[in-house]
């Protein structure tokens, strides 16, 4: 099949759980014999690759505002897949989609993706949310077929629109667990020595929740805390003044390469306190490295951890200052958790079956 996908910032890259699913599908169903071509945002001071693991790269025209690049790069994305000779086209994400019309008018068969509901992030206004909720009733008038990636969502598309979406979940490959050297280099960290978020840096994220929580429990293990913003500097920048007095709180901006691999291989506990997800990559990342994890109760978490990692209530500081002084209190039943989590976590998704499963759905099956 010819396949074209759009929605994502760019390829290769770790900016978000979006990028991540796209690299893996695209590049596995190129090792399959399609032809995928990837239309990537033309980025400021980017390395611009034409290919990548046999899939194509297309950079498109994009307005770098806030706000403004996911609506202007998708619309020019969606126009050149409707010229184009292709048999699928597959958006990814709910504010892309309200272009899904455009390759449709052209007889194109369009997926659509929704990673999750992006209209409720915090971070978004009133004119971004509208566009974001115009981008999932588009979805649901002129996508041919619907993926979701958790029942919560096949149940609130169902609910709300009565439209019928199929479930397939992101997935996870199992990793090489290495040892701390960088992180020990950069930052003075080592092995279950800190506890872990590594995420955006959103409001969504309840990363304020962990930081107060952090705060409620006495620990010699460091908070450590991974990632750059997305749209939120002004939040990001909120977080640190609030952490400045701190010396055990460590942020570490945007990481990837060896320093992530440490970061998750090294860590004592992995914590999500998120208030609203679509389906956590990052959850599923600290649980391949046989983390023991700390996740809010949100069915996005809990579904995909099962009972394989201990969850708080949401927004519940306390809830979670709790868990968290237990498990520093009791370190067996931490490497419990450790040593169930991978084997568990790889086993239940697999980025070759959601490729297949993803396949089937583009051949109408």
């Amino acid at each position: 099949m010819k396949i074209a996908m759009l929605g994502h910032k760019t390829i290769p890259s770790r900016k978000g759980g979006v990028e991540i699913v796209v690299g893996e599908i695209a590049s596995r169903m190129a090792e399959k014999g399609h032809s995928v071509v990837c239309y990537n945002r033309n980025e400021k001071d980017e390395v611009k690759l034409k290919e990548y693991k046999g899939a194509k790269l297309k950079y498109v025209f994009t307005v770098h505002m806030r706000g403004a690049a996911a609506m202007s790069s998708s619309f020019f994305a969606a126009l050149r897949a409707a010229f184009g000779r292709y048999d699928i086209v597959h958006f990814h994400a709910e504010g892309p989609s309200a272009m899904c019309f455009l390759p449709k008018l052209f007889g194109k068969r369009i997926i659509v993706t929704v990673h999750g509901l992006d209209w409720q992030r915090d971070k978004w206004g009133g004119f971004a949310t509208k566009y974001l909720l115009l981008g999932e009733k588009m979805a649901v008038r002129f996508a041919d077929e619907i993926i979701v990636l958790s029942e919560n969502l096949k149940k609130y598309f169902k609910d709300t629109y009565n439209r019928k979406t199929v479930l397939i979940p992101n997935g996870i490959e199992k990793p090489e667990i290495i040892p701390a050297d960088l992180i020990t280099e950069k930052w003075g960290l080592k092995k279950d020595g800190y506890i872990l978020f590594l995420g955006r840096i959103v409001p969504e994220k309840g990363i304020g929740y962990l930081v107060d929580a952090y705060e409620e429990i006495s620990t010699d293990k460091k908070l450590v805390i991974a990632g750059g913003s997305s749209d939120t500097d002004s939040f990001r920048k909120e977080l640190m003044d609030r952490c400045k007095d701190n010396k055990n709180i460590i942020f570490t901006d945007f990481v990837q390469g060896r320093e992530l691999e440490e970061l998750f291989s090294n860590a004592y506990i992995y914590v999500l306190p998120s208030d609203l997800e679509g389906m956590p990559i990052s959850l599923l990342e600290a649980m391949s490295y046989s983390n023991c994890c700390v996740t809010s109760d949100i069915p996005e978490c809990t579904e995909a951890v099962g009972d394989m990692a201990i969850s708080f209530r949401k927004s519940d500081i306390r809830d979670l200052a709790e868990k968290l002084q237990m498990l520093c209190q009791n370190e067996n039943i931490v490497f419990k958790y450790k040593n169930s989590a991978s084997e568990y976590i790889c086993g239940k998704y697999n980025w070759d079956n959601i490729v297949d499963e993803t396949l089937k759905i583009y051949g109408g099956n």
